[in-house]
């Protein structure tokens, strides 16, 4: 196939040389699939190649353009053809390619702006020949490199997190915040399964990248929480995450090749939004206690009732312990001390002070079926606490002492509890002491199970709200009885 062609029969191509209606065929059937308008001139300036794109966009036909001299009076307008033609034509003695924009005349006769790209065409000697030019409309190119600016953009300077995953769901493509975010090198993440890199919220993300490959985007961001292996250990985090189905356009029918997966870190705000919701849930409640406390005729009752409020949502049992004088201590009401913030279950220590308390048990939630607290304790025989008793840390402390049973199999947690006379299936405690007018009146101790997670010091705030109440109460009790 010649590039320089001033004569003889042409199609949309250019014509043909004997015996090459073969070779023409294929280079007709590439271009005419070519997604860009494509025209090519001789050496003189004479368009000898022709497209079914550049026909798409101009409405000139091959027949209508193929052996025209240049764009001079029917694709550019008089006054701008000669530079058009020079621009396009110097290509032919420059190396590489050359970029312009020229405004081309449709043959309706309107005008549309087109990026062009032109470079020579060389001949069997090596020599110049012509020049081939590519071009498509402004708009269009300006799209494609919004596009392909836009990606580079999100996979390297993103504030958030993009990930492309597969249809075999692993990834593809991890940009930098993500790779940050898993703990992981960008090239590390690649092609390995989720499992590997989360310890947790795989299933749900996974099942998410599922529904989008069937279904489509969601109409709205997920919350996720997940666990992440970290050089520091296992870190639990919540994700916003924004999902989207990738189909080849190129494809006849939308082929999916995966899922634009987009999230950002927002643990501190969520975190930040359940203690807030917590803490109004327990001011509520406090609010709740004091008022339904108010129309107990008998104070010891009153008691029990902000016992009952203080569990919705915070411990499975708890229980109110009165102290009582001891033959070694007359008054150990008046004992004492600065507030521990808690101590585990394998630290509980021991001590005289401590021996000399003696609680009695004034009330309890059931053991078994939930239920409202009952007041026990008439016969006044002392609870079986051994020394070093979180219980009595706390009146020997007048402090808040929490405890644990630790990491143990469940046999030896249900042991650890009864040891020390509480319900079998508790694993965490809290005890916060009873004080009112400078006096310690007693203990009292929430219990939580083993689903429930350890108590932290915003619960120890929370349980030494509810001791002053209890405490009030139980001392305006102290004071009817002795009037």
């Amino acid at each position: 196939m010649s590039a320089s062609r001033r004569s003889g029969t042409t199609d949309e191509l250019g014509p043909d040389e004997p015996g090459e209606s073969g070779g023409s065929d294929l280079l007709a059937a590439l271009l005419d699939g070519m997604d860009a308008a494509l025209c090519a001139f001789d050496a003189d300036g004479v368009v000898t190649h022709w497209n079914r794109e550049a026909e798409r966009i101009l409405g000139w036909t091959a027949a209508e353009a193929v052996g025209r001299h240049g764009f001079a009076g029917w694709a550019v307008r008089s006054a701008d053809a000669e530079e058009v033609q020079a621009r396009l034509m110097s290509a032919m003695h420059a190396p590489g390619r050359q970029v312009h924009e020229f405004a081309l005349v449709t043959k309706d006769g309107g005008r549309v702006l087109v990026r062009t790209q032109s470079a020579a065409v060389r001949g069997p000697d090596g020599k110049p020949a012509g020049v081939y030019c590519a071009f498509s409309e402004v708009h269009a190119q300006i799209d494609l490199e919004r596009s392909i600016a836009l990606s580079e953009a999100l996979f390297e300077d993103a504030a958030w997190g993009v990930v492309l995953i597969d249809a075999d769901l692993r990834p593809a493509v991890v940009n930098a915040h993500a790779a940050r975010a898993l703990g992981i090198g960008r090239t590390s993440a690649l092609g390995r399964p989720l499992g590997e890199l989360l310890a947790q919220g795989v299933e749900e993300l996974e099942a998410a990248f599922t529904h989008v490959l069937a279904e489509g985007a969601p109409p709205a961001p997920a919350d996720m929480w997940v666990t992440v292996r970290t050089a520091r250990g296992e870190e639990r985090r919540c994700w916003r995450n924004g999902f989207v189905r990738l189909a080849s356009p190129l494809a006849e029918e939308p082929v999916p090749l995966g899922v634009g997966w987009l999230f950002q870190d927002v643990t501190e705000g969520r975190q930040g939004e359940q203690e807030a919701a917590l803490l109004r849930f327990r001011t509520n409640q406090l609010h709740r206690a004091a008022r339904a406390a108010a129309e107990c005729e008998d104070p010891a009752e009153a008691a029990t009732v902000h016992l009952d409020f203080a569990l919705a949502g915070f411990a499975d049992h708890a229980l109110i312990d009165r102290v009582v004088p001891s033959p070694r201590s007359k008054n150990p009401q008046d004992s004492q001390g600065s507030e521990d913030s808690g101590s585990s279950g394998g630290s509980e220590g021991s001590g005289g002070e401590e021996a000399a308390a003696r609680l009695v048990r004034l009330a309890a939630t059931p053991a078994g079926a939930p239920g409202p607290s009952l007041l026990t304790g008439a016969a006044g025989l002392p609870v079986r606490y051994e020394p070093g008793h979180p219980a009595l840390q706390c009146v020997a402390r007048a402090g808040a002492v929490r405890a644990d049973a630790g990491s143990v199999p469940a046999q030896r947690a249900r042991e650890w509890a009864l040891a020390r006379q509480w319900p079998g299936d508790a694993v965490h405690a809290l005890c916060a002491v009873l004080r009112s007018r400078g006096r310690t009146l007693g203990v009292v101790t929430f219990l939580r199970g083993s689903g429930r997670s350890r108590f932290e010091r915003s619960d120890t705030a929370y349980a030494e709200d509810v001791a002053v109440r209890i405490a009030a109460a139980l001392d305006l009790a102290d004071a009817l009885r002795g009037e």
